[in-house]
């Protein structure tokens, strides 16, 4: 038995070593500039979204193609095109990606600045409209394999192949269309908003990059941590505690982040070992955080992409969705909380001592400053100001509160 204990901490420590450390053989100097360049695309990017939220409007394929162009870059600089594929050293990898980055800034970079010619030529394109269109399609798609997978990969392909064939015996008539050359397909795919620059990019370009923006910013100032304590000192004493925890402090990080993975990882991390520690069993401990951390892509203001993509194809507006949507979250949280509460009283799991618990009252004084910026983010939006300046002037308010 002890053998076999040995063996399978050997493992794990085999396991566990490489992740934990720079990767044998990676050139240091070389992890550095590359963090250093990622670094300084990330903060340009989240500058430049903030700048276009509140500040000044941009034509809507400039806006949106800078926004694709930093994208794609940090994809192609942080994704290896497949498992195993090093970064962390020069190698034919590393040249692919730095090559795919910059041409990622250039196809995106001639739209903004040959915007006026573009539209004066719709339909009689030059060469050089086709070629860039062609590589930025491909960008794309190689940038979707990396970043979601195969399958929708796969599926945006047979719908380019079906804009191109469209017809034929193979194809049903209800289905059939006279087909497209590559030319038009390409080009409208790039150079229009009918395209890769359609609805969708123009809402991750905007409303939601901003408010993605705001819940990292209230995040890395300690307002997650205090909504989580917040959730602990309320809940934490009764049965099961920490997995109402759980559910309550994903309310409040979901109405702020609109993440299901950055609830995650803001609370999970915090409330999964209390859970197993008071006798949750762990499949049911990462249910539970999972459950309720979904919950935080329904909860208003944020809820993700979904009140914005709502808000913009059912031509609605964004405070009536969040209205709408606030009593259906509501009673999706009342029900996780009713799972929790059963399941502790199932296995008779008991609450957190008082004593051990935060106090509510010492929790609000000292993070009180970050319920400000929530409260001006609802304000500016139910008096009926757009979703990016209610982003930008949240964001500024959590720098200015923090």
């Amino acid at each position: 038995m002890s053998s076999n204990t040995a063996s399978e901490s050997q493992a794990k420590e085999k396991v566990i070593t490489p992740i934990s450390g720079p990767a044998p053989g990676a050139n240091q100097a070389l992890v550095k500039t590359m963090a250093l360049v990622v670094s300084v695309i990330a903060v340009t990017l989240s500058l430049y979204q903030l700048w276009t939220a509140g500040l000044i409007a941009l034509p809507a394929m400039v806006q949106r193609s800078i926004h694709l162009g930093a994208i794609l870059a940090l994809t192609f600089l942080l994704r290896p095109p497949f498992p195993g594929a090093r970064k962390d050293k020069f190698s034919v990898w590393f040249v692919l990606d730095v090559c795919l980055a910059i041409l990622a800034g250039y196809c995106t970079f001639y739209i903004s600045y040959n915007l006026n010619e573009i539209f004066a030529r719709q339909g009689d394109w030059l060469p050089m409209d086709f070629w860039v269109s062609i590589i930025g399609i491909v960008l794309v798609l190689e940038a979707c394999r990396r970043v979601i997978g195969n399958i929708m990969t796969g599926i945006c392909i047979v719908a380019m192949i079906y804009a191109f064939v469209g017809h034929g015996d193979f194809v049903p008539d209800i289905l059939a269309h006279k087909g497209y050359g590559i030319e038009r397909i390409a080009t409208t795919l790039w150079l229009t908003t009918e395209g890769v620059f359609g609805v969708p990019i123009y809402v991750a370009a905007t409303f939601v990059f901003i408010f993605v923006l705001f819940g990292a910013f209230l995040e890395s100032t300690g307002g997650g941590q205090f909504f989580i304590d917040i959730a602990y000192a309320l809940t934490g004493r009764f049965s099961g505690g920490p997995a109402k925890t759980s559910v309550i402090a994903s309310g409040f990080m979901g109405s702020v982040s609109g993440s299901a993975v950055g609830n995650v990882v803001a609370t999970g991390s915090f409330t999964i070992p209390m859970m197993k520690k008071v006798g949750y069993r762990p499949h049911v401990a990462g249910a539970i955080e999972a459950a309720a951390s979904t919950g935080g892509q329904l909860m208003p203001p944020i809820m993700g992409a979904g009140a914005f993509l709502m808000a913009e194809f059912t031509n609605t507006s964004y405070l009536t969705i969040i209205k709408v949507a606030l009593v259906p979250a509501l009673l999706y949280y009342v029900t996780v909380l009713f799972f929790v509460h059963y399941e502790a009283k199932k296995f008779g799991l008991e609450g957190q001592p008082k004593e051990s618990l935060p106090k509510v009252g010492k929790v609000v004084r000292e993070g009180l400053h970050f319920i400000i910026p929530v409260a001006i983010l609802i304000y500016v939006l139910v008096n009926n100001y757009s979703p990016m300046m209610a982003g930008f002037v949240a964001v500024v308010s959590t720098v200015a509160a923090s």
